[in-house]
């Protein structure tokens, strides 16, 4: 079946036969949703639009942790040609009411009553005539509640619903993305419903996964990876079970044990951080050992070849299966995507038996431009590009982009709509190259490029990357644009740090003294000491600044996608950065 529009997403999901089409917890344990009840619930949910008068071209916002609601939603206002809004459920009510006033949107839907009063709080400044509950409130009695809109659905299809939702076109448009804005205003990406199914199109061709398979989404549906990511695992027949929390991934993986895995670099970076941690002491010397023999055969597991050597085997039993097993023990495809994954990392990955696949996604690109495969996988890169995209390498090292999947322009913003064109090739932002073999990598973003006051060019999440492949440092982000020298903030990974500490009988509390403390200090300069060894002259180093506390979203230094904003960073820090360029050129002490 061809993909031309996500309703034939949605119709492919129903007219499967599939008693577990999604999963969600409730009460202690998993609940099955047969394809058969999301039909029932779609329909609802599109008639009761059609009565608030939503027609083709509305805008619907969808404020919410990942759960069916979420989807049913989706589903229901792209089957009357509607423009689904979402938001992130992270997000302020002053951000939340940008979006609001930006896309003049007539219905949000909100996951909670948290959710419902951020938005009650700013709708009168906005266009928004309802807003919908999905928990069932019982002192929100005014309030229309998805709970009670679902209750009642019985009947299968709506003929004159079901008829619309297939004269839907390529050239509409699905959805309005919002930026999440490292630097400036969030833009609206329009997205339509031609550009997501070329790209669903390829994905298919390019994975083998179907209705044995199981799936977690977590990753906020907010972000068009993540809903790409959904509607593929959906149109294949994947059981997609929800996570709404972060924190409860762990318990999910065990309980639900996924055969795919997708996340974003800063979920694989936290797993290594806590197999490290998880690993200290006893157990040191004999994963040590496991990670040599892996790294011997390292090349088989990226070719997705199972090692036969006896050492491997040997390694596997005692180490890499006990690692699998806090990932739920079944998962056979592992996918990253968001952000550049980092070789060292992958590498590790590779070493303990397990092969991550890296693409490259962007929002304006309905999300992604390449990835690496089964057949086709090349370590440090982001693969080679999906056939149906053209890329080529601008004199400035920019990557552009063209092709069907590649967005429309910006909601409302003309100026910056042709800003991000070169003729008709789409401006990445993202600095990378091909190589002979087609295996497309990515440096940096164009505009975190940092040059120094010497006019030399640094391209700081390579550095970074190789930080963070240290169990010992939680982010890393490398500063001194227009500066004399290079330097870098880190941010402990405190769990791992705060072991070592009190092995050093050195107190872990508070935190601001902790990483102030002089053999911390020395501990973090000696990291960064040994990664100089491998930098250029002038890309080295100089100073280290050791923040007390981690980055969030709340406090702006994470993007709800869980990116590092650089910018907010240094603006939080900016009068210890100006200080340790005001000293002379030696070893940095922590943050005062």
């Amino acid at each position: 079946m061809e993909i031309r529009t996500l309703n034939d997403v949605f119709f492919q999901v129903v007219g499967r036969d599939h008693d577990r089409a999604m999963m969600i917890r409730q009460d202690g344990s998993w609940t099955p949703i047969s394809a058969t009840q999301i039909h029932r619930w779609v329909t609802a949910i599109a008639r009761q639009l059609q009565e608030w008068g939503v027609r083709q071209g509305d805008r619907v916002v969808i404020l919410s942790e990942n759960r069916p609601e979420w989807a049913v939603v989706d589903y229901a206002t792209l089957l009357l040609g509607g423009i689904v809004v979402p938001i992130y459920a992270t997000q302020t009510p002053d951000q939340v009411l940008y979006v609001l006033q930006h896309s003049e949107a007539r219905i949000a839907f909100v996951s909670s009553r948290k959710q419902y009063e951020k938005l009650e709080a700013v709708r009168h400044e906005s266009k928004l005539e309802r807003i919908v509950v999905m928990d069932k409130v019982d002192d929100l009695q005014d309030v229309p509640q998805m709970q009670y809109l679902l209750s009642g659905a019985s009947d299968l299809e709506d003929s004159a619903i079901e008829a619309f939702a297939h004269t839907v076109q390529p050239d509409d448009v699905a959805t309005l993305i919002y930026t999440s804005g490292t630097t400036g205003t969030p833009k609206g990406v329009i997205l339509t419903h031609g550009n997501i199914a070329s790209n669903l199109s390829m994905s298919v061709q390019l994975t083998n996964i179907g209705v044995d398979d199981a799936a977690i989404s977590f990753l906020p549906l907010s972000h068009i990876t993540a809903r790409h990511v959904d509607y593929l695992l959906a149109y294949q027949g994947t059981t997609i079970a929800y996570c709404p929390m972060f924190e409860d991934l762990p318990r999910t993986l065990l309980e639900v044990k996924p055969t795919v895995f997708v996340g974003v670099p800063r979920v694989y970076e936290k797993i290594h951080n806590q197999i490290v941690h998880k690993t200290q002491g006893t157990k040191q010397k004999i994963f040590g050992w496991a990670l040599k023999v892996g790294n011997k055969y390292r090349e088989q597991v990226l070719n997705d070849r199972i090692p036969s050597a006896l050492s491997w085997k040997l390694a596997n039993k005692l180490v890499f299966s006990k690692i699998r097993e806090g990932v739920g023990g079944r998962a056979r495809l592992f996918i990253s995507g968001g952000a550049p994954l980092g070789k060292e990392l992958a590498a590790w990955y590779a070493d303990i038996g397990i092969r991550i696949d890296e693409g490259y996604v962007l929002t304006e690109t309905s999300p992604v431009i390449a990835i690496n495969t089964q057949e086709n996988h090349r370590l440090g890169t982001v693969g080679k590009t999906l056939a149906n995209i053209e890329v080529r390498i601008a004199a400035d090292g920019e990557v552009l982009v063209r092709g069907p999947s590649i967005f429309k322009g910006y909601w409302n913003m003309p100026e910056e709509t042709a800003g991000a064109f070169e003729d008709d090739w789409f401006r990445t932002g993202d600095i990378g190259h091909i190589d002979e073999d087609g295996y497309l990598s990515i440096t940096d973003r164009k505009k975190d490029l940092i040059k120094t006051s010497g006019g030399k060019f640094i391209a700081p999440q390579p550095i970074e990357n190789s930080l963070k492949a240290n169990p010992y440092v939680g982010e890393a982000a490398v500063v001194g644009d227009k500066r004399r020298f290079a330097a870098v903030l880190i941010v402990p990974n405190f769990p791992i740090l705060e072991e070592w500490a009190r092995s050093h009988g050195i107190a872990t509390d508070p935190r601001k003294e902790l990483a102030r403390n002089r053999q911390v200090q020395s501990l973090y300069e000696g990291i960064v000491d040994e990664l100089n060894k491998n930098l250029a002259q002038y890309e080295k180093l100089k100073k280290v600044l050791v923040l007390p506390e981690e980055l969030s979203i709340a406090d702006g230094t994470l993007t709800p996608s869980m990116k590092l904003r650089r910018r907010h960073l240094e603006q939080r820090y900016r009068k210890q950065i100006d200080a340790i360029y005001a000293e002379e050129l030696q070893p940095v002490k922590a943050m005062r």
